[in-house]
């Protein structure tokens, strides 16, 4: 009898637990709405408070409202972040709306960490991954067959070598991704350096640095980093004719070993893919890679301002201002960002209105705010006639100094609403995307959310940049120029 009633019990026991599980469940989905509506309900407080605390123009509120309501459409999207055992960080934001994926690799291999007496050889290095490459089972492919395997995927690709990293991205469908990992674990991994290739490759390079000499606003700001940094990040990627000229492709085989190495390295996708699967595939081609990262010394610039001139024989005179900022990490980054955008953020900006539209002064003018990892400056540039480039300098540095004096809201509002629109062009390309999380990973240690974005820009008042000037008065700027004659700094 006690064995057929605990049998008649079993299934109100199970039905019992069906109904804990759904109740269960009904409370985690009533405490997501909440939170969400919570969530929505912050946003609507502070979108209304910007509003109300800026005297801003019928068409920026509108835009900033087009702009706000993207970011809280998007503001759940957070990727998966995963360390591998040795070290490669994997970073993964699933959008399975979208058709296509995207990843970017950033390897920390970049000019900063060469041997001086090769400077260049990152770039060389990036070029010459992709003449040859073979699979784990020692099946080879040339330049050819690598750019045809990666065309039949129809992967939209790009790399580069930059100061303290290389990147190598792409994009395709989301049905190719696992495919086209597959193509670049070879790439990256096992690289076969073809003798002949090489050759080609070093050719183009050394053209590339001859070809500075036709580009005399590139050449200035590679003498400007190089004058201005004393650390190892004076050394640009693209190299010198002497150091690249004197490359060997064994040279490259045994930097390739030193430096390309997982610990260290980020892996970033965004797109339609499924993460449990992909994470399998991930660790299947990359799980064994094996190295150690190099240790690179922190950025550090010149004590005292630089003064230098470039000579050249062209009658157009260029010129290349550098001061420091704050780092990305900085309470003040946002504020520092947004008052470049006051400086040179499109037509309506201070420098484009009163250095070219007022005066006539000069046929380019812009300023742009750089980082590496603890560290921000920023650079001014203005390309003009050897008859008004001293007055382009004083006006230009006048214009800077007037930043301490203050900036008017609707500069501001002005300036918000672009950078924003930039976050939102950027969030549309899932490429952009999956570059910047690497970007912020490396720079940060961690990637920043739509929501902190989008409140930290925000955020920032007239206030705001004012203290940011006082405690980052423009001084101490360093002034490099390339024309015919030296020129006064004011």
């Amino acid at each position: 009898m006690r064995v057929a009633a605990e049998r008649a019990n079993v299934p109100c026991r199970s039905q019992n637990d069906e109904r804990q599980q759904r109740a269960d469940k009904q409370t985690q989905l009533q405490r997501k709405s909440s939170q969400r509506f919570a969530r929505r309900k912050q946003r609507e407080i502070q979108r209304q408070k910007y509003e109300k605390s800026f005297s801003i123009s019928a068409d920026l509120a509108r835009n900033f409202r087009l702009l706000h309501s993207f970011f809280v459409q998007n503001s759940h999207e957070n990727p998966v972040i995963h360390t591998l055992p040795n070290g490669l960080t994997v970073l993964a934001l699933s959008q399975k709306e979208r058709g296509v994926a995207a990843f970017s690799f950033l390897i920390p291999a970049g000019s900063a960490s060469e041997n001086p007496a090769q400077n260049g050889i990152s770039n060389l290095l990036e070029s010459t991954l992709f003449c040859g490459a073979q699979s784990p089972d020692g099946t080879p492919r040339d330049a050819r067959a690598i750019s045809d395997a990666l065309d039949a995927l129809g992967v939209e690709r790009g790399s580069g070598a930059d100061v303290e990293y290389t990147t190598f991205s792409g994009a395709t469908l989301g049905v190719y991704l696992e495919a086209a990992l597959e193509i670049y674990a070879d790439i990256l991994r096992r690289p076969t350096f073809p003798l002949s290739d090489f050759e080609n490759q070093k050719q183009l390079a050394l053209q590339a640095i001859r070809g500075l000499d036709d580009a005399p606003s590139r050449k200035l700001m590679v003498q400007l980093r190089r004058s201005w940094f004393e650390s190892a990040h004076r050394h640009a990627a693209i190299g010198t004719l002497e150091t690249v000229e004197a490359l060997q492709i064994e040279q490259l085989r045994v930097d390739f070993a030193r430096r390309y190495c997982p610990n260290g390295a980020i892996l970033a996708l965004a797109g339609n893919f499924e993460w449990p699967r992909l994470l399998e595939k991930i660790e299947s081609l990359f799980g064994d890679w094996r190295g150690e990262k190099r240790r690179v010394e922190a950025p550090r610039i010149v004590e005292a301002p630089l003064r230098e001139h470039v000579w050249s024989e062209r009658e157009q005179v260029h010129i290349a201002l550098a001061w420091r900022g704050v780092a990305p990490d900085d309470p003040q980054n946002y504020a520092y960002r947004l008052a470049n955008g006051v400086l040179s953020g499109g037509m309506g900006a201070r420098l484009f209105s009163e250095v070219r539209e007022k005066r006539g002064l000069v046929y380019s003018v812009s300023a742009s705010v750089s980082s590496h990892r603890d560290i921000g400056w920023t650079t001014a540039y203005a390309g003009t006639t050897a008859q008004r480039a001293q007055e382009t300098l004083d006006v230009l540095v006048a214009e800077l100094k007037k930043m301490e004096q203050g900036v008017a809201r609707e500069e501001l509002e002005r300036a918000r609403t672009k950078l924003l629109t930039s976050l939102v062009m950027g969030e549309e390309s899932t490429r952009a995307r999956a570059s910047s999380m690497a970007r912020d990973f490396w720079i940060l240690g961690r990637v920043r959310s739509l929501d902190e974005l989008e409140t930290q820009i925000g955020a920032v008042t007239t206030q705001d940049i004012a203290d940011f000037y006082a405690r980052n008065p423009f001084e101490n700027f360093s002034v490099v120029t390339l024309g015919p004659r030296a020129l006064q700094c004011p």
